[in-house]
């Protein structure tokens, strides 16, 4: 097939342009950052809307839109610019300048979150308000703008996307234990326990339904075993040779800290993020399981586990580490 895929400088678009090429297809990818490389344009798809798209060298089959500003925290302009303009941006040229093509969006599930366990979500679940951050919200705006396209599409909504590469789930949590800034929350009966996907399942999922027009609607990808949140957490930080945590915070504690920084962060226009956000707390603290049986029924069981994911991760991570020197 010919597929253009946006996102493509980033964590889940980088991986999926190097399986589909793999697999014998042609790609093109679109990324905001620069670039020197083959098959790629950079493209700031959140400036972009009413502009015409970069010459193809052909007319896109599909296009797999992973382009987004996926973090806990960003400016609120920022988020509506990279998740609902940039999204408006891809369905416009899919509809006016490259033929209609399968669009499969990436969206995310955090779409659903709550405060509190959320188990067993279908895809049938209510989405917002309210919602988590404006992260959730945008991504949730996303998936309306893309339910407008009158050619063939789908939404895919993962669930902690881990893996080589990873910018978001487990550098947080690894800078926070370097720093000896990472506690343990207390204050639950039980472990929060919530879904993960490998990323190479991920790539690998999102290639199928860029591959498959007969199916639609919403996909919740994850790698169907729900984890442990912090004992994963913790036996990462182990095996990369960092001190666990130790100093307990209670989830209220933890929660009111959270969000007293990320008013400031806001308020006074800090820059960067704040040290945690309630998300990332949330993250930790609230069990978020997902049924997987449309996901396993249409497209089949995950090739990667949870802990075969994990190994690779450990391992790609130490390679980084000796690499900086660090």
């Amino acid at each position: 097939m010919r597929i253009v895929v946006t996102g493509a400088s980033g964590f889940v678009g980088g991986r999926l342009v190097e399986r589909a090429r793999a697999a014998g297809h042609d790609v093109v990818g679109i990324g905001r950052r620069r670039l020197d490389a083959e098959g790629y344009l950079s493209v700031d798809l959140g400036r972009a809307h009413g502009e015409e798209p970069p010459p193809l060298p052909w007319r896109p089959e599909a296009v797999v839109h992973c382009a987004a500003r996926a973090t806990p925290y960003a400016r609120r302009r920022e988020f509506e610019a990279d998740n609902i303009t940039a999204t408006r941006t891809v369905v416009d040229w899919c509809a006016r300048r490259w033929g209609r093509p399968r669009l499969v969006h990436v969206s995310s599930s955090s779409v659903l979150y709550r405060d509190g366990d959320q188990l067993d979500l279908t895809e049938d679940a209510p989405v917002g308000p309210p919602f988590a951050n404006d992260y959730a919200r945008t991504k949730a705006a996303s998936e309306e703008v893309v339910a407008e396209y009158e050619g063939s599409w789908v939404v895919a909504r993962p669930r902690a996307v881990f893996g080589p590469g990873d910018t978001v789930l487990f550098p947080r949590i690894l800078a926070a234990a370097r720093a000896g800034r990472l506690p343990l929350l207390t204050g639950r009966e039980t472990p929060a326990v919530g879904d993960v996907v490998y990323v190479d399942n991920l790539a690998d999922y999102l290639l199928e339904l860029a591959e498959r027009d007969d199916l639609g609607g919403v996909y919740h990808l994850t790698n169907a075993e729900p984890v442990e949140m912090q004992a994963v957490l913790t036996e990462v930080v182990e095996r990369l040779g960092l001190e666990p945590p130790t100093r307990r915070v209670s989830i209220r504690s933890a929660m009111r800290a959270a969000r007293v920084l990320e008013t400031l962060w806001r308020v006074a226009r800090l820059p960067g993020e704040p040290p945690i956000t309630p998300y990332g707390v949330g993250v930790l603290t609230w069990s978020k399981t997902f049924v997987p049986d449309k996901m396993l029924r249409d497209l089949g069981p995950p090739s990667v586990s949870v802990a075969a994911g994990i190994e690779e991760f450990v391992a790609w991570q130490r390679a980084e580490w000796e690499r900086e020197g660090a």
